[in-house]
């Protein structure tokens, strides 16, 4: 990990252990929840919203009215909206993606879940979703949430990452096998 990254990451550790402290003393992990996955898709979908809070051009105070003014929109709760703010104020705002990273960690360890990073070819219909949550439950014993993306170069098949193991059964790795054992013979 590099030294920014690493900085970045224990920034958010602290920010995220603050924040689902007291989601928790509160009886509202599940809206921290709803929140992160809100915050999520704003970064995703925002170009804005990633430059808001990339950028050092805005300051502290424009970061913070910005924040204040599109939480609502976006319905994120009070909790999570003064984080955020309070971030802002003191330029930790780039943390944000690690913030979320975080808090869903924490919130899945709370839940007695595991996330698992699924990449797929084509999107994941509901009930292969479900098919495949239920398989990888069997194999790591605890709840599992898929997070599902889409990779078209895979062609076909999925790439699993759950926990510290990876699956790859997609025919681009195969394909490549295929290759370097062609290489090994010929």
């Amino acid at each position: 990990m590099s030294e920014p990254a690493s900085i970045s990451s224990g920034i958010a550790a602290r920010y995220a252990t603050a924040l689902f402290e007291i989601a928790k003393d509160a009886n509202a992990v599940a809206a921290l929840e709803g929140d992160v996955d809100k915050i999520d898709a704003v970064l995703k979908d925002s170009a804005d919203f990633r430059d808001l809070i990339a950028s050092p051009i805005y300051s502290r105070d424009e970061q913070s009215n910005a924040i204040a003014a599109i939480a609502p929109r976006i319905g994120i709760g009070l909790m999570t909206s003064n984080t955020m703010r309070l971030m802002a104020s003191n330029r930790r705002l780039f943390a944000l993606p690690q913030l979320i990273a975080q808090l869903r960690a924490q919130i899945a360890e709370y839940k007695g879940e595991i996330s698992a990073d699924v990449v797929s070819a084509r999107p994941l219909s509901d009930a292969q979703k479900a098919k495949l949550a239920a398989a990888l439950k069997a194999n790591a014993g605890k709840d599992v949430k898929i997070n599902a993306t889409v990779d078209e170069r895979l062609i076909g098949g999925l790439v699993v990452k759950l926990g510290s193991k990876m699956i790859d059964t997609s025919i681009r790795a195969r394909l490549s096998a295929l290759q370097n054992t062609m290489k090994e013979v010929g």
